[in-house]
């Protein structure tokens, strides 16, 4: 699922392409992606696009007469640009949106289509698809810390959860936690102050580097090459891989068809966290520590 920092690359992109230009034709095949009805899809022709911004993790495209155009991407959805008179690039679009200066496509992989397309009326359309989530790189460290402690949950849930904290996801809590060296599972009271102001940097320092990355890795393209798996990662989507730090195999925890990756020498002391899976199957032959599992025996 697209987070921040491929976000905000699409934000600047989209901005630069569409702000000024009138949206000619909007044509969508997805069953279920036009969510609204009211404003119809129809009453955006003709009109000029005035801004592209971001609203956690959806994109809206803001017309003249206080209209707008918010897409979630969700897991699977990708966005494709192309110059007027040509075929956007991917599979089959489920939306088309025909531009003066070109043509916007999204497409989305799988059979389980979830992205979401709505057409809203004015600030308060805007407000009703907002979750509340923090935007932590405009946020105090005193700010941040009275959001992440307003509820009792693991530190990976409380990253992730959109009426906390704004964009952020699966793959960069992964990243912000392996660099804050802190245990997916730790529970956010128990988080000391300077515990606190670790997680914050991590937050703002992770999500600033992938974006400057990705800036550059898009140069003048429009982005492509959208995905939750990046080599450079240091844990996310690096299962059994060395950490780059300490060099120890990254480890994971898996429920409900998500994966959580962590290095348990730099982030759990050394202990490994319990996949309910694999944990439920081998019952004390688990290992519960780094090195009973390089050694290959149970705890």
């Amino acid at each position: 699922m697209p987070e921040y920092p491929d976000l905000t690359v699409y934000v600047e992109h989209l901005s630069r392409r569409l702000v000024g230009t009138r949206l000619e034709r909007a044509l969508v095949s997805g069953p279920n992606l036009l969510r609204t009805f009211e404003p119809p899809l129809d009453a955006l022709g003709g009109r000029e696009v005035e801004r592209v911004t971001r609203l956690g993790k959806r994109i809206v495209t803001s017309f003249a007469g206080d209209l707008h155009l918010a897409l979630h991407l969700m897991i699977a959805g990708r966005l494709h640009w192309a110059k007027p008179g040509r075929a956007p690039r991917g599979r089959r679009p489920l939306a088309r949106l025909e531009f003066t200066s070109g043509v916007l496509s999204l497409t989305e992989a799988g059979t389980r289509h979830r992205a979401a397309l709505h057409v809203l009326a004015g600030a308060s359309g805007l407000a009703s698809l907002d979750a509340g989530g923090l935007e932590v790189m405009d946020a105090t460290l005193e700010a941040f810390a009275a959001r992440l402690r307003s509820e009792d949950h693991t530190l990976k849930r409380a990253l992730t959860d959109p009426r906390l904290f704004a964009a952020i996801g699966n793959a960069y809590s992964d990243e912000i936690l392996h660099r804050a060296r802190l245990s997916p599972l730790k529970r956010t009271p128990q988080l000391a102050d300077e515990e606190t102001a670790r997680l914050y940097e991590a937050v703002r320092t992770t999500l600033r580097e992938w974006t400057e990355r990705l800036r550059a890795q898009s140069g003048d393209a429009f982005p492509e090459g959208v995905t939750a798996f990046r080599g450079a990662m240091a844990v996310h989507g690096r299962y059994r891989q060395p950490c780059p730090d300490c060099g120890a195999p990254v480890q994971r925890i898996r429920y409900a068809g998500n994966e959580t990756n962590y290095c348990a020498r730099c982030q759990t002391g050394g202990r490994l966290l319990a996949d309910r899976a694999l944990s439920r199957l081998l019952r004390s032959d688990w290992p519960r520590t780094l090195e009973e599992l390089e050694e290959g025996r149970g705890g």
